[in-house]
C-alpha cells in the first residue's frame, strides 16, 4: 500500500510510504527556492514519484495533514516584508475584526470553500475524492513522535507548536490496543507558539521564521532583567492542574500585538530575548513534569514546532523523571507530511507496519547527469573543476589545513537541519572561521551559534550526555567537553553544543570524510552549517550549489565526487 502525505500550510512538504516504511519526503522550497513556501506541494511530490520510479496512479491513498488550510501570510518571493506587516496587521487590533468573525457562521463557510480548495490539486491531476484523506494537525504530530522511534507502550506523547486545528498543544499516552489516546489539549488562543512569533515580529525579524534567533540571543543576557522579562510573560498566562490559561485581561495571542507591544516597552531586546526563553523553560518544564507524573510515565516523546527549541528539550532531558527522551527530528509541520500517512495507516489498524526512522536523508539523490551538468557550467564560469581519485580524503586534507568546503553529495537531508550531504564544512577548533563564514557566506546575525558534525566514536570526547540519549539529528542540545577543540561549533556564551553524531550506518562516506579529517588533526568533528546563502532554502540540486558558490565567498565545492574551486584569492 503506497500512501502520500501532504503538508500544505507553512512549509509544505510531501512524503511516500510504503507498506509502512518511509520511501521519502521533500518539502516544496527546495523545488520553488522559496524558504517556507506554502501551498499543495506539487513540486515536491512529482520529484519524489519520479526518484522511486512511480506515478500518481501508483498512490493509493492521499492524505493531507490538518482538517483546515492555515491562512499564512506570505510565500512569494521577495514578500517577506509583506509577510511581517500582515503578520502584525492579524495580531493586533485590526486582527479583531477577524476575530469576530471567527465566531460568527461565516467562519464555517469559509473553512468549508477552504476544505474544497485543497482538492483542487488532486482533482486536477484526476485524482478520485475516495482516495483523499484529512488527519487532525496535532494528531499528525503525535504520530511522528509516536511512531518515529521504536514503538514503546510506555511513552508520554507530548505536542506542541504555534497551532493547527484550533489547538497549540497535546497529551497523548497508547491505549491498551497501542492506538494513540488524547488526555488533553491546550487551545489555540494561548498559544506559546504564536507568543514567540509574535515577539519575533515585534523584535523586527520575520515571524514563523526567525524565532531561532532569540533562543540563539538568550544566552547573552543575564541577571535581574532576565527575571523581570520572565516575570512580564508569565504574569498573562495563569497556570493550574496540568494547564496553562491566559490571565485576566489578557486579549488572545493571535490578536495581542499591541498587548506586548505595551508591556515589553523600555526592556532591552536582549533581556526579552532571555526572559522568553526562560519563561518558557520554566511553563513547559512544568507542564511535562506534571504529566509525567499524572500518569507515571518516564519515557518522554515529543513534536511540534516549538521542540526546534534545542535548550528546551536540554532541560527536559535532564528532568529527573525523564528516562528517556526522543525528540522527532526537524519536528516543524513539515514532517506533518509523514505523521499524516503515519496517522492514517493508524486509522487503518495498521500501525504495526510502521517502520522507524533511522536516518533523515529522505530527499532525492543527485543524478550523475546532473552533476556533470552543473560541473561543465563551472567550467564555463572559469571555476577549476577536478575529479581527485579521493574526494573524502581530498576535502579532509583542505579542512585540516584551514579552508571553508561545501559539500552536496549524496540524497539531500529533509527539514531544517542540514547533516553533511548539503552543508558547508570547517575545522570547529578554529574560532574565526565563524566570522569568515558569516562575513562572506551566510551573512548571519553576529550572535548565532554553528554547530558540530561529531564522529560517533568521538562522542564522549566532545559532549556531556549522561543519559546516553542518541542525537544524529542536531535536535538536541547538551554541554560540551574539550571545547576549545570544537569551539567554533559551539554556542560563544555558554559553551552548549548542538550535535549531530554521525554513525557509519546512516552516512557512510561523511562519517570516512570525519574519520579522515581525525586522522589528520586528532579532532573528530567539524563544524558544519548548511550550504545556503541567508534567506534561501539549503540548496538541493547540482546546479544550485555552483550558484552559491559564485554567489559567496566560498572557494571549494565538492560535489559528488568533483571538487570546484575558485581562480580568485581564498577567503
Amino acid at each position: 500500500m503506497l500512501i502520500c502525505g501532504i503538508h500544505d500550510g507553512h512549509n509544505a512538504a510531501a512524503a511516500l510510504v510504503k507498506d509502512g516504511v518511509l520511501l521519502g519526503a521533500l518539502q516544496e522550497e527546495r523545488v520553488t527556492r522559496v524558504k517556507n513556501w506554502m501551498g499543495f506541494p506539487a513540486g515536491a511530490l512529482e520529484r519524489l514519484l519520479i526518484h522511486h520510479g512511480l506515478h500518481l496512479q501508483d498512490v493509493d491513498s492521499f492524505v493531507f495533514s490538518g482538517y483546515y488550510s492555515a491562512a499564512t501570510p506570505g510565500k512569494g518571493p521577495g514578500d517577506r516584508e509583506a509577510q511581517v506587516r500582515a503578520f502584525k496587521d492579524m495580531c493586533s487590533l485590526r486582527g479583531d475584526v477577524h476575530r469576530r468573525l471567527r465566531k460568527t457562521p461565516l467562519r464555517d463557510v469559509v473553512q468549508r470553500r477552504r476544505s474544497s480548495q485543497r482538492l483542487n490539486p488532486l482533482s486536477a491531476l484526476g485524482v478520485k475524492r475516495e482516495r483523499i484523506h484529512f488527519i487532525e494537525h496535532h494528531r499528525c504530530h503525535a504520530a511522528t513522535a509516536a511512531y518515529g522511534a521504536s514503538f514503546d507502550p510506555d511513552a508520554l506523547i507530548v505536542t506542541l507548536d504555534g497551532a493547527g486545528d484550533g489547538i497549540c498543544a497535546s497529551i497523548s499516552v497508547y491505549d491498551k490496543e497501542g492506538k494513540l489516546q488524547r488526555l488533553a489539549t491546550i487551545a489555540e488562543k494561548q498559544s506559546i507558539g504564536i507568543l514567540w512569533a509574535l515577539i519575533t515580529s515585534l523584535l523586527g525579524m520575520v515571524p514563523l521564521e526567525h524565532e531561532y534567533k532569540i533562543m540563539g540571543m538568550a544566552p547573552y543576557a543575564s541577571g535581574k532583567s532576565v527575571r523581570d522579562a520572565a516575570d512580564r510573560f508569565a504574569s498573562a498566562f495563569v497556570y493550574r492542574d496540568g494547564m496553562w490559561d491566559l490571565a485576566s485581561g489578557v486579549p488572545e495571542i493571535n490578536y495581542s500585538y499591541e498587548f506586548w507591544r505595551g508591556k515589553l516597552e523600555f526592556v532591552r531586546f536582549d533581556a526579552i530575548c532571555a526572559g522568553l526563553q526562560l519563561f518558557t523553560e520554566e511553563l513547559i518544564s512544568r507542564w511535562i513534569g506534571d504529566w509525567l507524573n499524572k500518569t507515571g510515565r518516564r519515557k518522554l516523546r515529543l513534536s511540534g514546532g516549538v521542540f526546534m527549541n534545542v535548550k528546551l528539550n536540554k532541560l527536559l532531558m535532564e528532568r529527573a523523571e525523564v528516562e528517556k527522551i526522543y525528540v522527532f527530528p526537524s519536528c516543524g509541520d513539515e514532517t506533518n507530511a509523514i505523521g499524516a500517512a503515519w496517522a492514517l495507516l493508524e486509522d487503518q489498524s495498521k500501525s504495526e507496519l510502521i517502520q522507524p526512522v533511522g536516518h533523515f536523508y529522505l530527499g532525492t539523490a543527485l543524478a550523475e547527469r546532473a552533476i556533470e551538468a552543473a560541473s561543465e557550467l563551472a567550467r564555463e564560469k572559469n571555476f577549476r573543476v577536478e575529479k581527485p581519485a579521493d574526494i573524502e580524503a581530498h576535502v579532509a586534507e583542505l579542512l585540516a589545513n584551514g579552508q571553508i568546503v561545501a559539500r552536496c553529495d549524496g540524497a539531500e537531508e529533509f527539514g531544517a537541519r542540514a547533516l553533511g550531504n548539503r552543508s558547508i564544512l570547517a575545522d570547529p577548533s578554529n574560532p574565526k572561521v565563524v566570522q569568515t563564514i558569516n562575513r562572506a557566506i551566510k551573512n548571519r546575525d553576529f550572535w548565532m551559534p554553528f554547530a558540530c558534525s561529531v564522529l560517533a566514536e568521538a562522542e564522549e570526547r566532545y559532549i556531556a550526555n549522561p543519559g546516553k540519549a542518541s542525537a544524529p539529528y542536531m535536535i538536541l542540545a547538551f554541554d560540551s567537553r574539550n571545547t576549545q577543540e570544537i569551539v567554533a561549533g559551539c554556542h560563544p556564551e555558554d559553551g552548549s553544543i548542538r550535535p549531530q553524531v554521525v554513525t557509519e550506518a546512516h552516512n557512510p562516506k561523511y562519517h570516512r570524510l570525519l574519520r579522515l579529517f581525525m586522522d589528520r588533526t586528532g579532532r573528530g568533528a567539524v563544524l558544519n552549517t548548511s550550504f545556503n546563502l541567508h534567506g534561501e532554502p539549503i540548496v538541493s540540486q547540482p546546479a544550485e550549489a555552483v550558484d552559491v558558490l559564485e554567489r559567496s565567498g566560498l572557494k571549494y565545492l565538492a560535489l559528488g565526487g568533483y571538487l570546484i574551486s575558485k581562480r580568485t584569492p581564498q577567503l
